[in-house]
């Protein structure tokens, strides 16, 4: 099915939209992928942020033109599911999660920050941790000292709190 002239610079329109928010973009063959796959891959995108569309690859070049992700125009060739997200590593994550578990989805590049990732690159973004996780490492950290600080503190104060407990017997001249 074709669409129309005004159909065609809506979804152009969209997509531009989302290639303005998202950080991430990832793009991934769907050839041989049942219905039912598909579905679960939508749904894990949905629930991790993730805005996945079957684009026309001349419709989606259009629509990227001009932004960071115009890097790769030249991948966007053949059948392709297209994952933009606005956490910087939650397309990668979800698109390499399932690739992992079906192989008939096979990661073709994305861009990240103005730059062109391959295969590898997607896949590397994809075991970042997440934004949450970094967070609390770094919380952990810098907590560290801190806390060794404060046990090592603690720790000469129970030696000196003992130690004046007995009483000191007097030096005598």
């Amino acid at each position: 099915m074709s669409l129309n002239r005004s159909e065609k610079e809506a979804v152009i329109s969209d997509v531009t939209g989302l290639a303005a928010k998202a950080q991430t973009l990832v793009m991934a063959e769907y050839r041989g992928i049942t219905v039912a796959d598909m579905t679960k891959l939508r749904n894990a995108a949905r629930s991790n942020g993730v805005s996945l569309s079957v684009l026309k690859n001349t419709l989606a070049r259009r629509a990227v033109a001009g932004s960071g992700f115009a890097v790769v125009s030249e991948l966007m060739t053949g059948p392709l599911i297209y994952g933009f997200s606005e956490d910087a590593v939650a397309a990668a994550r979800v698109v390499a999660d399932f690739a992992k578990t079906n192989d008939k989805l096979v990661i073709r590049g994305g861009a990240y920050g103005g730059k062109a990732l391959d295969v590898n690159g997607v896949k590397q973004l994809a075991s970042i941790p997440s934004k949450e996780v970094l967070l609390a490492q770094l919380l952990g950290l810098m907590q560290s000292p801190i806390s060794r600080t404060a046990r090592v503190l603690a720790a000469l104060a129970e030696q000196k709190g003992s130690g004046e407990a007995a009483p000191a017997e007097p030096v005598a001249a």
